[in-house]
């Protein structure tokens, strides 16, 4: 399990809890709950796992010889437009964020599953701020995959995809979409009235729904339906609606339920 923690602050603490410091003062001077004292404790001390940190060498699949897996990336594109932001670290790392609502548990499992299968051997963690969860992996090479990184808000900048992201998404649209519509899209019931035979009638239908403020990223979702022929259409100026029968059904069985 990675540590929310830095590593310098778990080495801190079990250096004081093996010179006997209790597990209250360890945790007042280390500021953490006396559980995860504990926790740690267990882990290196009763568990016996070695400390410190381990430092996998992935290679880069842009710029060396990785190996990239298309569909999860297509997939963790879609989150990235949607939720997703860099930020840079030290020593020139830096740290894919995720941010996705609590709601959604199995979706916020799905990501940290994408970021292991995008970058294999990295540990995501996770982190609660209200309301929503955000997972997290480091990496240096995140801006090779992420070209579209750059200061400010991502509706504030041009939001283009090269060529071989473009070549991605067309092999796999389907995982792309998914990763848009769980992260800044929603399943909705509309209803409408209409007069039948004299008679006044309630029609509930299905809707999926993408919003999104970033045009650039609105007409990407609107390319990738075109992809899979789903038919949509721009219900406000910030939304991208499917809204007919056969285009509702075709989208769930491309990226199934939010959840």
């Amino acid at each position: 399990m990675p540590h929310i923690r830095p590593w310098s602050t778990v080495e801190s603490a079990l250096r004081d809890s093996d010179a006997g410091l209790g597990d209250a003062a360890n945790a007042a001077k280390h500021e953490v709950a006396v559980k995860t004292i504990r926790r740690w404790r267990r882990e290196y001390q009763r568990r016996g796992n070695p400390r410190g940190q381990t430092h996998c060498t992935v290679a880069c699949p842009i710029c060396e010889d990785g190996v990239l897996d298309r569909a999860s990336y297509a997939e963790l594109l879609g989150w990235y437009l949607g939720d997703g932001h860099i930020s840079r670290q030290r020593r020139g790392v830096f740290g894919l964020h995720v941010v996705n609502d609590r709601r959604y548990p199995n979706d916020n499992a799905r990501l940290g599953e994408l970021m292991r299968l995008v970058k294999p051997e990295s540990r995501p963690h996770t982190r609660l701020v209200p309301g929503a969860i955000i997972t997290t992996v480091s990496w240096k090479h995140w801006p090779c995959l992420f070209p579209q990184h750059g200061p400010g808000r991502k509706h504030d900048r041009p939001i283009v995809l090269d060529d071989w992201q473009r070549a991605v998404v067309e092999d796999h649209p389907g995982p792309f979409l998914r990763g848009l519509f769980h992260s800044d899209g929603s399943r909705v019931r509309n209803w409408a009235t209409r007069v039948v035979q004299g008679e006044r009638k309630r029609y509930d239908y299905p809707r999926w729904q993408f919003t999104n403020v970033s045009q650039d990223i609105r007409e990407l979702c609107c390319w990738a339906l075109d992809l899979v022929e789903v038919p949509w259409r721009q219900s406000n100026w910030n939304c991208i609606s499917v809204s007919r029968r056969e285009a509702v059904a075709r989208l769930d069985e491309l990226i199934g339920p939010k959840g």
